[in-house]
């Protein structure tokens, strides 16, 4: 019988067809045609529903049931030019998923005839069962009721699954006694939070603005390999990356897959998954292979938060499904290949103000531009405040594997901000009040060819080993990871400026409200913040081990692991810093740090069984017949009268074989016996730390012994695909 592997291989060499995406259309013609934006519900929506519907995304206002029905009827009415059947609620639930229950428009009158109905309870309001989500305790079991509301910011949108189509409606998910129990609620709860805060701090320099919108652009990178193979690989399936795996003789080291031509196969896969996302109103912009092979990434121009964490998970569902059409498969773990680069989702982000200015952008001379030196330095200050936040805002399981190795930011939260700036932070740290000289702008001449022109640098170079870097008119979180949902990391971002925000208007008033002058006020507080946060930031290479001894002078935290970071979301401080800004209760935060704890020793847990069960029934029993064979050829040569050096070196092999045989059928047992040890500890945080430490400390001595069996084993023994098969065969 051939093995999956070899049947995989056997189906990707003999399918010479790439199968083609449909021809192409103008962006402009297919963007946004299922999506309910405000363009098409001006068509189907009178005037006074139009005017609430407005309203409502700009105030956050709650729609009356009178206002919903109208709404719900041009919904619907829409939703039916393009033969949609179902509505769903699209939530996000603390699963890492998104969820959804797909009620039909069908309904019966009493006389038993059919009718098609949909009406504002069913848009703005809906019961899904709770009981089965993660709550962290806020919920019994049997007590399952939870509600999903309308989020009127983010627009409805229709979803295409083969022939069917699905109207979805972005909504919060919370328990039946109030508590959030998604992604989505602290999510805009911080983005008010930081609204406030930023248009108290504008008035200072301008009074006409009236609102401050944060925006984020993301960077989606990802794998894809032939599904195939994938499946032929059961850690992949069902832990999304490799647990055993030589590293291939050529992996990244030659840098010729970086920005290289993109393969027809993968081509076809993007376009198809493009025009998708365009249906659904998502901005894509860029496409390209990454550092690794098989590696790829895509971005959007930039949205505010909400709508862009909505268009991010919508797309990572898209592309997973569009990959199943061309017999590939996505995969979106932080880390699915050992020795190259993982995968990340850089978050680019800013703020912007109803008067059109963004808020992080430096003017021609930046020393001189006092409302962008305030919001600058003011980011600063919050990262250095709340660093331990931050990480804990991108701990997982799956980033653990990868913040620190191959081009992945460290677990230290530090912040770059290149060589011009920090000589201005420098300068004001030393002189306030002083007038600046003006810079000319810096120019790159390129003398290559005269066809090419003059470039200006940039004000900040990039250090692509940062995790949270400034790079011109924004801010890049680098170390978010790809498969998580970006709303994580920017509650937490949004919340902290916001707490510093309001504590810097405090205190420049307090200056003021003492006789200073506005400007001076602020400058000294400025100047303030600098000393205060400057351990922060760091211009060199975080990948060096002089950096972790510097930042351990400077007091920097280093968490390096996903159990202890945690801990930062339960800390006075924090519980403090929510509940002040309405973001979480004190049980909220508790409950999200039970959830995250579980989420973590689960997904351990699933490693270490898929670690023993392939160890166990792949790799021994292939080594085993392997080792047998060597063993009837050691036996016939000895047969025919061959001395020992005619067959010494099958015997070699024979020894090694045994040897990492015997080393991984007793570190099986020991990560079994650690596993059992673990599962008996009541405490949610001392058993992710004993996961963490006894348990998943055995993976890598499993792995080292398995990938050296799969040097020696013979190739047509070997069940799993490796690496080479998996990164390079299209």
């Amino acid at each position: 019988m051939q093995s999956l592997r070899l049947n995989a291989l056997y189906n990707l060499i003999s399918d010479t067809k790439t199968q083609q995406a449909p021809e192409s259309k103008k962006i402009t013609a297919i963007f946004g045609e299922n999506v309910f934006s405000l363009e098409t519900a001006r068509q189907f929506l009178s005037d006074e529903a139009y005017k609430s519907l407005v309203a409502s995304i700009k105030t956050q206002n709650k729609i009356d049931r009178k206002m919903g029905d109208q709404i719900a009827a041009g919904l619907k009415a829409w939703a039916e030019t393009k033969n949609v059947t179902h509505y769903t609620h699209w939530f996000q639930p603390l699963t890492g998923a998104t969820a959804e229950k797909h009620d039909s428009f069908f309904t019966l009158k009493s006389d038993g005839s059919a009718l098609e109905e949909f009406d504002g309870a069913a848009l703005i309001q809906q019961e899904p069962d709770a009981s089965s989500f993660p709550s962290g305790g806020l919920r019994a079991t049997f007590e399952a009721r939870g509600y999903t509301a309308w989020d009127p910011s983010s627009p409805p949108f229709i979803i295409e699954i083969g022939h069917g189509k699905t109207l979805c409606i972005p909504t919060i998910f919370v328990s039946y006694t109030g508590e959030s129990l998604d992604a989505k609620t602290p999510l805009l709860k911080a983005l008010v939070a930081l609204d406030k805060a930023a248009i108290d701090v504008c008035q200072y320099f301008d009074k006409n603005v009236s609102a401050v919108k944060p925006t984020l652009g993301w960077e989606q990178e990802y794998f894809v390999i032939d599904a195939g193979i994938a499946n032929a690989r059961p850690d992949i399936v069902m832990t999304g990356r490799t647990v055993f795996g030589h590293a291939p003789a050529k992996g990244q080291q030659l840098e010729d897959h970086y920005f290289g031509s993109i393969p027809e196969r993968i081509y076809a896969f993007m376009r198809d998954y493009e025009t998708e996302a365009y249906k659904l109103g998502i901005p894509l912009r860029t496409r390209h292979n990454e550092v690794a092979p098989s590696q790829f990434e895509c971005a959007p121009i930039f949205e505010e938060v909400n709508l862009a964490v909505d268009h991010n998970t919508l797309l990572m569902d898209v592309m997973t499904r569009v990959a199943k059409n061309h017999n590939l498969m996505v995969l979106l773990h932080e880390k699915p290949f050992a020795g190259i680069n993982g995968s990340g989702k850089h978050n680019n982000w800013s703020m912007a103000t109803n008067t059109g200015v963004n808020l992080l952008s430096p003017g021609k001379t930046p020393k001189t531009n006092l409302m962008f030196l305030t919001f600058f330095v003011n980011t600063i200050k919050a990262v250095h405040d709340h660093a331990d936040l931050l990480r804990a805002s991108i701990a997982s399981a799956g980033n653990d594997h990868r913040l620190g190795a191959n081009e992945a930011p460290p677990a230290i939260i530090s912040i770059f901000i290149g060589k011009y700036l920090t000589d201005v932070l420098k300068q004001i740290e030393k002189r306030v009040g002083d007038k600046f000289d003006e810079q000319d702008e810096a120019i790159l001449k390129l003398d290559i060819h005269k066809s090419i022109p003059e470039l200006m640098l940039d004000n900040t170079d990039r250090n692509r080993t940062s995790p949270f870097a400034f790079t011109g008119n924004k801010f890049e979180f680098r170390a978010v990871g790809s498969a998580a949902n970006c709303a994580s990391a920017m509650t937490v971002l949004n919340t902290i400026l916001g707490e510093t925000l309001s504590q810097f208007k405090v205190e420049v008033d307090k200056l003021i409200d003492g006789g200073e002058k506005k400007e001076v006020a602020i400058m000294q507080i400025i100047q303030k913040y600098i000393v205060e946060s400057k351990s922060v930031l760091f211009e060199g290479n975080n990948y060096s081990d002089e950096w972790e001894k510097e930042a351990e002078k400077r007091k920097l935290p280093n968490v390096k692991t996903t159990p202890l970071a945690l801990d930062a979301f339960v800390t006075p401080k924090a519980k403090k810093l929510f509940e002040h800004h309405n973001i979480y209760t004190h049980s909220e935060l508790e409950a999200r740090h039970e959830i995250m704890l579980e989420n973590y020793v689960k997904k351990v847990q699933i490693e270490a069984r898929v670690i023993g069960d392939l160890a166990t029934t792949y790799i021994l029993p292939a080594s085993i017949k392997y080792q047998n064979v060597l063993i009837n050829n050691i036996q016939g040569l000895k047969n025919i009268g061959i001395g020992e050096a005619g067959y010494c070196n099958q015997k070699q092999i024979a020894s090694k074989i045994s040897e990492h045989i015997s080393q991984i059928s007793s570190s099986v047992e020991s990560m079994i016996e650690a596993r059992k040890a673990a599962n008996k500890i009541s405490d949610s945080r001392k058993k992710a730390i004993a996961y963490c430490d006894t348990v998943k400390s055995h993976f890598d001595k499993i792995r080292y012994h398995v990938d050296k069996l799969e040097l020696l084993v013979d190739d047509e023994y070997w069940e799993l695909p490796k690496y080479r098969e998996m990164l390079f065969l299209r």
